[in-house]
């Protein structure tokens, strides 16, 4: 019997211990730990909001953003109080670096160009990207998601793809896309003058047949893929903004599992893809040069025991969707920018005659297209695709004169930068293209207040496809259209995935 109670006595001391060390580690996690790196980061003069129990950054972000985008602006380019409204309102209030919260992780959010220099490019390995939850992670788990040598080993067998000469020989499927669109407006239009068309969605649908066919390949069935990403894409902000718990990813709740059913059938449309690529491969129907997917597929047999076919699905995942998304955006921006400076969109159009004259245009003389570079880097620079960058301090650093503690988030609201009369003059918030014709490093006062594309080793890898692109789609628009803002567009930039107008981009289009 004393046995019996002795045994009794160590469980139910097993049990309270158990729970005090749960009940510590939760009070640690929840209270002593954040309290104490929000003391660490005050002591350096760092002002902003202090840590509150279970509430962090998201509501206020919710409501300021619901505020702001609740009406249009007026037609001009003063958007960034718009499209980051409580980023902006932080940096007004606390300086160029502010404290706030990301659930119970300080969060630093920075505008001084030399301290995130000096973060984007570090090499030491101090600087990781941000952590996310199990459900945003959903989107994909490519590349840009990776870290350490994981990551550079991904890269490496990615890079080729983008190289000049692969995108020369998928230079027939840009080709195609574009004058499917081209050919689709004019019908539009027929015998009329003019038409008005909403541009956003045409280039989105355009957009995803040319990473459809450089991907992989021409007979890809494009359309219910971009549908359950982009639904995917919906469900993924829903979780960035919601609140996350150890565990949440594995409740079946309904919104769980609809984001679990999505991945699986964008995962099966992409295997089945992968099989039917290895196929065409093994029997020699097609080579591996001629589509991303390929390259991908050849690069995993070169690098042993470095990818997965889950790996490859991740990837063309997030080829797929970041591709379109950076496309789309871009050219839509680029023509409502054309239509309210209709300066600069003859003088596009009368360089694009000169060097192409009405032949289809090419990549090999796209190079001589200066003043069309020179608006898409001023489109970028007023709506950036990239509107903020984000890392993570995993161990103790110091940075431009601060010392970081482990676990603290940064965040770089890259729009500020582009938008900040210090470094680009008092036109800073003027559609001026000028300011790039001696090239991107003489635009600004300094240059590392520009990069749409990111900073550093990570730069995204598919900066130069998506300018090949965009520079070929807007030749061929030029070639056959001149076009207006219609009456009915209403200007009102919001923060998205990237900087989308709210109504869309309805456009009168003449042919020329």
């Amino acid at each position: 019997m004393e046995d019996y109670f002795l045994l009794i006595k160590m469980l139910v001391f097993s049990l309270v211990s158990v729970i005090l060390y749960l009940v510590l580690r939760v009070v640690h996690v929840y209270w002593v730990r954040p309290r104490s790196l929000e003391k660490q980061l005050r002591k350096q003069g760092i002002r902003g909001r202090s840590y509150k129990l279970f509430h962090d950054d998201m509501k206020e972000m919710s409501t300021s953003s619901r505020e702001a985008w609740s009406k249009p602006m007026s037609l001009n380019h003063q958007i960034a109080p718009r499209v980051l409204p409580y980023f902006h309102q932080m940096i007004q209030k606390h300086g160029k670096v502010s404290l706030g919260w990301m659930e119970t992780r300080p969060r630093l959010i920075v505008t001084d160009p030399e301290l995130i220099k000096d973060i984007l490019v570090n090499k030491n390995g101090h600087f990781v990207l941000q952590p996310v939850n199990p459900l945003v992670k959903l989107l994909h788990l490519g590349v840009s998601t990776l870290e350490g040598e994981q990551w550079a080993k991904r890269k490496r067998i990615i890079k080729p793809a983008f190289h000049i000469e692969k995108l020369k020989a998928m230079e027939a499927s840009f080709v195609t896309s574009y004058s499917g669109m081209i050919d689709r407006w004019k019908k539009l239009i027929g015998v009329e003058a003019s038409r008005e068309v909403d541009v956003a969605p045409e280039f989105q649908k355009m957009a995803t047949g040319v990473i459809a066919r450089t991907a992989f390949g021409s007979s890809f069935e494009e359309e219910k893929l971009f549908e359950l990403q982009r639904k995917q894409a919906a469900l993924t902000r829903e979780a960035y903004y919601g609140f996350y718990f150890p565990g949440l990813r594995f409740i079946p709740t309904k919104k769980n599992r609809l984001r679990y059913r999505v991945d699986n059938e964008i995962k099966e449309i992409l295997r089945a893809a992968i099989r039917k690529k290895e196929q065409a491969m093994e029997n020699g129907e097609v080579g591996a040069n001629n589509d991303l997917l390929g390259l991908l597929l050849e690069g995993k047999a070169q690098e042993e025991n470095s990818m997965t076919i889950e790996d490859v699905i991740e990837e063309c995942k997030s080829f797929y969707f970041t591709g379109q998304e950076t496309i789309t955006t871009l050219l839509t921006w680029t023509m409502i920018l054309l239509c309210m400076h209709p300066y600069w969109q003859e003088k596009a159009r009368e360089e694009v005659f000169r060097v192409f004259g009405k032949k289809t245009p090419d990549l090999y003389d796209i190079k001589h297209l200066k003043i069309v570079s020179m608006i898409l880097n001023e489109v970028l620079r007023l709506y950036p695709v990239v509107v903020l960058l984000f890392r993570h301090t995993h161990q103790k650093t110091n940075v431009g004169g601060l010392s970081i503690p482990a676990g603290v988030d940064f965040v770089f609201p890259v729009l500020f930068l582009h938008h900040d009369p210090k470094y680009w003059g008092e036109d800073v918030e003027e559609f001026n293209p000028e300011r790039f014709a001696d090239g991107v490093g003489k635009a600004s006062k300094d240059e590392v207040v520009f990069f749409p594309f990111g900073l550093g080793p990570r730069t995204c890898i598919g900066q130069t496809f998506a300018g090949f692109e965009t520079k070929v789609a807007l030749a061929m628009i030029l070639q056959h259209f001149s076009f207006e803002l219609s009456p009915s567009y209403t200007h009102a930039p919001v923060m998205s995935i990237s900087v989308k107008p709210k109504h869309g981009a309805p456009i009168i289009l003449h042919r020329i």
